[in-house]
């Protein structure tokens, strides 16, 4: 694919599927079996991963909006590339219902960490693509160390989840909480939770 296009339809392209996908994170909240108080407790669990998941889509909006606007060009590796983070993306609803309905079952939680970290890992393909092709300066989100730390903290939640589910839990909220927290750097800095800028200089 040689064609090149503007940014423009490739910003908006994702923000539609971004949308969408937090469309149907929403759909997929379940309200309680009853009308009391106490029958919220049943799922609190699912609104609690929900609302995790939405921190973390946020955070790739984000993040993403602030990669495009350093695009020149738009050629067909680079929309191979988004859509490959896009696709990821596409299964957070998925797997944040399946952890949320079961959220002390290894698998599901486990299942929910392997997607973050295909999410981060094809952010940075993301950001590399753009490195080679429209911007010999930027810097590469891999050239991070923030970046390096989180992918080790994704897989070692993925192997907490499988032993104690809660923990693996508790380190995909760090990993959110962590990427929230701006950071002082260059103008020059872009990086992900991955998924979040990194300011480190």
């Amino acid at each position: 694919m040689n064609a090149v296009m503007g940014k423009g339809r490739l910003e908006a392209f994702s923000d539609g599927v971004i949308a969408i996908i937090i469309t149907i994170m929403v759909l997929e909240l379940k309200p309680p079996q009853g009308t009391a108080l106490a029958d919220l407790t049943q799922v609190l669990p699912g609104w609690l991963r929900y609302a995790l998941s939405f921190v973390y889509v946020g955070i790739y909006w984000v993040n993403h909006h602030a990669l495009v606007e350093r695009v020149a060009k738009v050629d067909g590796a680079l929309l191979w590339a988004n859509l490959h983070l896009l696709f990821w993306m596409s299964l957070i609803p998925w797997v944040t219902a399946w952890a949320g309905e079961n959220p002390m079952a290894p698998v599901p939680v486990a299942l929910y960490g392997v997607l973050l970290l295909l999410c981060s890992v094809s952010f940075m393909l993301l950001s590399w693509r753009l490195q080679r092709e429209t911007d010999p300066d930027h810097v590469a989100a891999w050239g991070s160390r923030k970046n390096r730390v989180s992918i080790v903290l994704y897989a070692l939640a993925i192997g907490l989840s499988l032993m104690h589910p809660p923990l693996g839990a508790v380190v995909h909220v760090l990993l959110a909480l962590l990427w929230l927290v701006p950071e002082r750097a260059p103008r020059t800095s872009l990086s992900i939770p991955s998924g979040s800028m990194d300011r480190e200089g």
